[in-house]
């Protein structure tokens, strides 16, 4: 091969340029375009770095057996892109502009690190996922589906999901479920950024949310323009007094199955909340997360069929199915419903067609209320496997909320802390644990070991050696 200039010689021996060699082996037709794909590649990759002179379209012409106007017309393609520098009698160069892309695509999935034993709430047992019922539901869905729903969907959702959603929650959870009304979302944080940039957008600048309670909260309503405002619980709910002299007019609730302290609100708070919503021309944000897993009794209803006018209700298949759906709903009242769905059109136009089409489904052949029964019975026997081995290896322990959902309230003897002693030693043995001091606002405390256990993720046997190796790792 002829060269002049630079050292062309051994570029062409180089790993950059056999990039190129499939591309002179192309189709005629399709052969320009695998040229100047093949160059963009060895760009981009960084195997030709900024500042590298190319051949000239004669040596590069001949060296791969192809026309040199096919060279000289990929020198000119990616000299408009950017990609190449080319000056009259000094040749052509790869382009300063260009940054190797980062080899690789890194996973930012939360996932709890490699451990012995992982107490982490939050997760339900994915292998309980129904895969040979959502893959029958997905084949009798594609087969038919109208070609129309394919189209952009109603911004709320298709009505046959909204209609089936509206039976399932009024039959399961007592609420007020109007279809026209429920807004088809991406979980609960969705539902959560619709209604708090529509607060925004009226104004609002604060929003109450339960302390302790998700830890999520603060960031959601703050990427909405809402400043979170926390606010103390006691034995029957939100604490009626410092709501009211927060001066918010919004505030975000658990009230089947608070997150973490695992109570349920009383009758009385309940009707007091929304007496407070009411009082100040307010509204009740009302997360469902769990509200299908109450163990010892049917579970409360939703705080939404009490005044359907002052509360939001959210709620989504995390917990039931699997997060990484990402599929939810949100139950809006009628003075706010026309702004929530212009957001939702702006924000994505619509939930995808063919996953609503699949849960609808899904619920129609009633194999939603088969799976709620499933992870029901396999959820409450894990409870009992927490609880039966923290009595075991953890004497006098009291595990404390309702017997529901998918985490429980561990509160450990004195003798057992303090707290920070007993985080670091069980993080020394592998053991992941989320203590109750990080879901609030508030100041630790008197040092005392309160930990927030999720148990949904774990078979009873791993249940109860991790117990065991928590008190292991304590010296017990």
């Amino acid at each position: 091969m002829t060269s002049s200039g630079t050292n062309t010689a051994g570029l062409m021996g180089s790993a950059a340029w056999e990039l190129l060699l499939p591309a002179a082996s192309a189709p005629t037709r399709a052969r320009g375009r695998a040229l100047q794909a093949a160059l963009r590649e060895a760009i981009r990759s960084g195997r030709l770095t900024p500042g590298t002179r190319l051949p000239s379209s004669r040596d590069l012409a001949a060296d791969l057996g192809v026309s040199r106007g096919l060279v000289t017309e990929a020198y000119e393609q990616l000299t408009a892109e950017g990609y190449l520098r080319s000056g009259r009698g000094a040749g052509t160069w790869v382009g300063d502009a260009v940054r190797a892309a980062r080899p690789g695509a890194r996973d930012l999935a939360p996932r709890s690190p490699g451990t012995r034993a992982d107490f982490v709430p939050g997760t339900p047992d994915l292998s309980l996922f129904p895969r040979a019922a959502w893959a029958a539901a997905q084949r009798a869905v594609l087969a038919e589906l109208p070609h129309h729903d394919l189209g952009y969907p109603d911004p709320r959702g298709l009505p046959r999901l909204r209609t089936a959603l509206a039976g399932l929650l009024a039959r399961r959870r007592g609420v007020v479920a109007d279809p026209e009304r429920i807004v088809v979302v991406s979980g609960v944080a969705q539902a959560s950024a619709l209604v708090g940039s529509v607060l925004h957008a009226r104004g609002m600048r604060s929003i109450g949310v339960e302390d302790p309670g998700s830890p999520q909260h603060d960031g959601l309503y703050a990427a909405a323009g809402l400043g979170a405002v926390p606010l103390p619980l006691d034995e029957d709910g939100l604490a009626l007094g410092p709501l009211r002299a927060s001066g918010v007019r919004a505030v975000v609730s658990t009230p089947a199955h608070q997150y973490p302290t695992g109570i349920a609100y009383s009758a009385r708070r309940r009707a007091e909340l929304l007496g407070w919503a009411r009082s100040v021309d307010g509204l009740v944000l009302e997360d469902d997360y769990d509200g299908d897993f109450r163990y010892d009794r049917a579970p409360v209803g939703a705080l939404q069929g009490l005044d359907p006018e002052r509360v939001a209700y959210m709620g989504s298949v995390s917990k039931s199915l699997a997060p990484g759906l990402r599929l939810g709903w949100l139950l809006v009242p009628a003075a706010l419903t026309e702004e929530i769905v212009e957001r939702k059109r702006t924000m994505d136009l619509g939930h995808p067609s063919l996953d609503q089409a699949l849960f609808a489904h899904f619920l129609e052949r009633g194999d939603y209320d088969r799976q709620l029964r499933r992870c029901q019975r396999a959820y409450r026997e894990r409870r009992d496997a927490l609880v039966a081995a923290l009595a075991e290896h953890f004497p006098g322990t009291r595990v404390s909320g309702i017997a529901a959902g998918l985490h429980a309230i561990a509160e450990l003897p004195v003798r057992f802390g303090p707290q920070e002693d007993f985080l670091k030693r069980v993080a020394d043995a592998g053991i992941a644990v989320r203590p109750l001091s990080a879901c609030t606002h508030a100041r630790a405390g008197d040092g005392g070991v309160r930990l927030v256990l999720g148990y949904a993720h774990l078979p009873p046997a791993r249940i109860r050696a991790g117990v065991r190796l928590m008190a292991e790792a304590l010296g017990g």
